[in-house]
């Protein structure tokens, strides 16, 4: 059998439709409606749909131009991080009453290690119920999840009964599960990769298997052998409940384009101020300040200067920013524009690693 031989219980959680269904929670008025949260301009970008837009075809990252042609009925609302964050601080409480091992992955989503748990639980699939349970009566919002061996094929079975639905695949059940898979359902097979693969005649789990892992990394590179191992169960990735951070940034999207350095400068000082708001919390500060500056053209420019020392507070972090927004001509007109900073002073300290623990290949899950 080629799985590895020390297993783990993997749990992926992903709540549904998350910021839309906080919106809908919050406001009575938008329940059973299609809402989209974001812009609704022709600047506008959907960050979040509704189970009731997506029958429309309405996605996240689409422009608000399209989901409103797709949708007509579509009601935009706009984003509130902090009453995101918020209601993610609950969920996260409630999987940390199972296990420390847990790895966020963003607000809605988180994996969790349940091999050993808090509740002395044999069964990953009655844990995952009982979370998704505990959520919705804590919450009032579903959450489904995957449960398998591996992250891997936790997340990819976590998306398999949504929404509100949970999918477990047993040790005994990997391989078939995985031969059987559509390839686009292969977590880390994007669109491109899968039109690459369709003309490789890859169409499924089966067909992926099939090749050697010298003809994959020839026409994936080093991804070639990432497709090769999971394929085949292999996935040894631990769940990581400190994961270091490597840079604290954020940035706005505008509802029109910005041509001057002096409304440039205006809004960066409020990006700086949520910046600020970030570093506090987490109480780190860094010596690499980065401008992102996307035009309406839609390219991307990036321009970075590193200090010799550790930075936070937000004046100096401005007085950089200037820096590097007046180092070079503005070549158009700005849709977008982000503060990053890294090279921060939360490098990992040494200290003995946790030893994983080794599971017999049969156990229930």
């Amino acid at each position: 059998m080629e799985l590895q031989e020390s297993l783990r219980k993997i749990i992926h959680v992903d709540m549904d439709a998350f910021y839309a269904s906080v919106e809908q929670k919050d406001n009575p008025e938008l329940r059973g409606k299609p809402i989209a949260v974001g812009g609704g301009s022709s600047r506008g970008v959907v960050a979040a749909a509704s189970y009731e837009a997506r029958k429309f075809g309405v996605r996240s990252a689409m422009s608000g131009y399209l989901a409103k042609k797709k949708c007509p009925e579509l009601i935009f609302v706009r984003p509130r991080f902090e009453r995101y964050r918020e209601v993610s601080y609950q969920i996260r409480k409630i999987f940390l009453d199972y296990t420390d091992l847990v790895e966020p992955l963003s607000l809605d989503e988180a994996y969790l290690d349940v091999t050993i748990n808090k509740k002395g639980n044999p069964s990953a699939t009655m844990i995952a119920k009982e979370i998704r349970q505990r959520i919705f009566e804590t919450t009032g919002l579903t959450a489904s999840a995957g449960i398998s061996i591996n992250k891997f094929i936790a997340k990819v079975a976590s998306d398999y009964n949504k929404p509100n639905g949970q999918k477990t695949v047993n040790p005994d059940e990997v391989l078939e599960f995985l031969e059987n898979l559509a390839i686009g359902k292969f977590y880390g097979v994007g669109k491109v990769t899968q039109e690459k693969m369709y003309q490789l005649g890859i169409f499924t789990g089966a067909d992926l298997k099939a090749k050697s892992v010298e003809y994959l990394t020839e026409h994936f590179g080093k991804s070639g052998a990432y497709y090769y191992h999971v394929v085949r169960g292999i996935h040894n990735s631990a769940v990581k409940p400190d994961r270091i951070v490597k840079s604290v940034g954020t940035e706005h999207t505008f509802f029109e384009n910005l041509v001057s350095e002096v409304f440039m400068i205006e809004k960066l000082d409020d990006i700086s101020k949520e910046l600020d708001k970030r570093l506090k919390k987490k109480k780190i500060a860094g010596k690499t300040i980065t401008l992102k500056i996307k035009y309406s053209d839609f390219t991307v420019q990036t321009r970075s200067k590193t200090l010799p020392y550790y930075i936070s507070d937000r004046a100096l972090i401005m007085e950089t920013v200037k820096e590097l927004l007046y180092q070079e001509k503005i070549k158009d007109s700005v849709r977008l524009l982000g503060i990053s900073l890294a090279n921060l002073n939360n490098e990992e300290k040494d200290g003995e690693k946790k030893k994983e623990v080794a599971v017999q290949l049969r156990f229930d899950f």
